[in-house]
Order: structure tokens, then sequence, then C-alpha cells
């Protein structure tokens, strides 16, 4: 039985959420957000096909552990991390087969990224970790938003 190349370069639907935080603009002191809290609502969405968190060089040890130990891949950088998270977030999303990019910030900087999304028929959601500095312009460019406060 002779196979078609549609059949052999077929691939399955996309599948999977990417889970993208903003640490440095969400884990501050206005702002009472968990890991935990965050990972479930990544998982609500679908399976997790990554969890990221973004941290730049000022991130204790301690904060970094605990990131890793709920489950998220920590990136460090000493550069900008709206730029490391932004290139990484395009690049996964030219790159893997996931349905749903989730991005957990309140920085407007991310709007292109949401829009990418959107153009290459990804659903986006837009986390915002409380109303007081939300973003939004990356609240409207988003399939869907949530507000972490008012939940």
């Amino acid at each position: 039985m002779a196979r078609t190349l549609t059949n052999i370069f077929s691939r399955d639907p996309p599948d999977g959420v990417g889970l993208f935080v903003d640490g440095p603009n969400v884990f501050r002191d206005e702002f009472d957000v968990d890991l935990d809290d965050l990972r479930s609502i990544g998982e609500d969405l679908g399976r997790l096909a990554t969890a990221r968190l973004y941290v730049n060089e000022h991130a204790t040890p301690g904060f970094i552990r605990a990131g890793e130990a709920h489950g998220f891949e920590v990136i460090v950088t000493s550069g900008d991390v709206d730029v490391k998270l932004a290139v990484d977030a395009t690049a996964f999303l030219a790159n893997e087969r996931v349905s749903t990019l989730a991005l957990v910030s309140r920085d407007t900087d991310f709007k292109p990224v949401v829009e990418y999304a959107n153009a290459n028929g990804i659903e986006t959601v837009a986390i915002a970790p409380g109303s007081y500095g939300r973003s939004d312009a990356l609240r409207l460019a988003a399939s869907r938003s949530m507000t972490l406060d008012e939940n």
C-alpha cells in the first residue's frame, strides 16, 4: 500500500498551552501572586506545553528554586527580561505546536507577541497580576483576559 506525501508529513492539530510569566513585572509588593496559582491557571487553560518564568539577575536564589519547584522553567537574563521573553515566546510560537499563549504581565511591550499569535490562529490569554497598572492595550489585543485580583 503506497503512502501519500500528505500522510507522511501531516501534523496533528496544535495542542497545549505556552505559559510565559514576566517575573519582575508580576512579582511585586503591590500584587499577591502565587506560583501555584499561576501554574493552576495555565493548567486550567489546557495541557501545559511549557511554563516559563523570566527573571532578571537580581532574582534571589530562593525565588529561582521556588519557581523550579513549582514546575517552571526559570530563565534568568542579565539584560531586559521583556526582550528575552518576547523573543522566546515568538520563537516558540513559530516553531512549536501550541493552541494557546498565556502571557502573565501588565506590560504593553508584549502586544506585538499577542498580535503575532492571533494572526497565526493561536488563542491568546493576557493575565494581569492586578488591576493597578494593567495594560489595557494588552488586554484588548488578547482573545481573552484575566486579572488575578478579580478572581
